[in-house]
């Protein structure tokens, strides 16, 4: 390479001397800091939203329940006077709804940091899905909570709980195959499209569909109402 003049410089090409233009920067176009690549990073990961935002979910995983609970223990005699035209499967596929909402969420927040609405939408999902809990008496053995609670109506306050546990099971399946296919599948292969955000987002949904289809239509819905 030859002296750079006037944005010039000389250099071999193809065993001929020619002349190139080069590039030329007369200001710098970034502005001079005594701050170290660690501070600007620091200043950028807002360590007080975050903890904000983990407060907001602490909440929406506590309140709502409470709450709930306690609508299921003052107003039970009127749910179950007003509510009992409602279809279990609907009820089902309502807290199924709401559930994956809040996961979907959880998801896009985890992908795409920067925008604060997927964690908005992960809050209220979440919100909601803890309300019906409380509601329908969620825990290891509700089966038998919501009975002494609802009596004859508990298949509605079951049923609002397998959708939440179908929701549930379908992430944990997808989160296993997901982590399996990080694992098992090389970068040259063909099948790492699988592995991309797309298609992992379509992985998701068709799991949490058949974990769905296999909660309504598998004998289990019925064996709970």
């Amino acid at each position: 390479m030859g002296q750079k003049a006037d944005n010039k410089a000389t250099e071999v090409v193809g065993g001929v001397v020619e002349t190139v233009d080069v590039s030329k920067h007369p200001t710098a176009s970034i502005e001079q800091s005594d701050l170290s690549l660690a501070d600007i990073e620091r200043r950028k990961s807002h360590p007080v939203r975050w903890m904000l935002f983990i407060v907001l979910v602490l909440i929406a995983m506590i309140a709502p329940y409470w709450l709930g609970r306690v609508v299921a223990v003052k107003d039970a005699t009127w749910m179950v006077e007003h509510l009992g035209f409602l279809d279990p499967k609907g009820v089902a596929l309502i807290s199924w709804t709401v559930t994956v909402a809040a996961l979907t969420g959880l998801g896009l927040m985890v992908a795409d940091t920067k925008k604060w609405l997927w964690g908005c939408v992960f809050v209220i999902g979440l919100a909601a899905e803890q309300f019906i809990a409380g509601v329908c008496l969620l825990s290891f053995n509700f089966w038998n909570a919501t009975y002494v609670m609802y009596g004859g109506a508990a298949g509605l306050a079951n049923a609002a709980n397998l959708g939440i546990l179908a929701a549930g099971f379908g992430v944990a399946v997808y989160a296993v195959l997901w982590v399996g296919m990080l694992v098992c599948i090389k970068k040259e292969s063909k099948l790492n499209v699988l592995t991309r955000s797309w298609a992992s987002f379509l992985l998701f949904f068709v799991i949490e569909v058949v974990a769905l289809a296999v909660a309504m239509s598998g004998g289990i819905l019925a064996s709970m109402s």
